[in-house]
């Protein structure tokens, strides 16, 4: 600060020290200008790289969310196990002989609204 490099500024107790912008060269309105431009050409380079770094985030989020080769093999390998043993169940069900026709379902139903019916009325003179 004594030699003129530096500047000082006080603000009550504080001290605050900042380069002494008037010992560097002024810039011409060309300069600035050209400076001005740099400045939008690098802000659009920044702009298409953040875009093109977001696009890339999210592909790697949808790659990581989404399962890996051997583990869609091993989940292919168990549906392919149930849908084996699915089918093997619905033949043993339709090769079964003790099938219920459809006299004796109705007759089944029509009995368990009869019970149904006298439970309620039994019940009604309960409560």
């Amino acid at each position: 600060a004594q030699q003129g490099r530096i500047r000082e500024k006080s603000y009550g107790k504080q001290k605050i020290y900042f380069a002494d912008q008037e010992q560097l060269p002024t810039a011409t309105d060309a300069e600035l200008r050209g400076l001005d431009g740099q400045i939008t050409e690098l802000s659009a380079k920044v702009q298409a790289l953040q875009q093109s770094c977001r696009l890339m985030e999210a592909e790697l989020k949808e790659l990581n969310s989404s399962m890996t080769t051997p583990e869609m093999a091993r989940e292919i390998e168990e549906l392919r196990k149930d849908c084996a043993s699915y089918r093997e169940k619905l033949e043993r069900i339709k090769s079964a002989s003790n099938h219920v026709t459809p006299e004796e379902k109705e007759k089944v139903c029509s009995e368990q609204k009869l019970f149904c019916k006298e439970w309620r009325r039994r019940k009604r003179m309960v409560t």
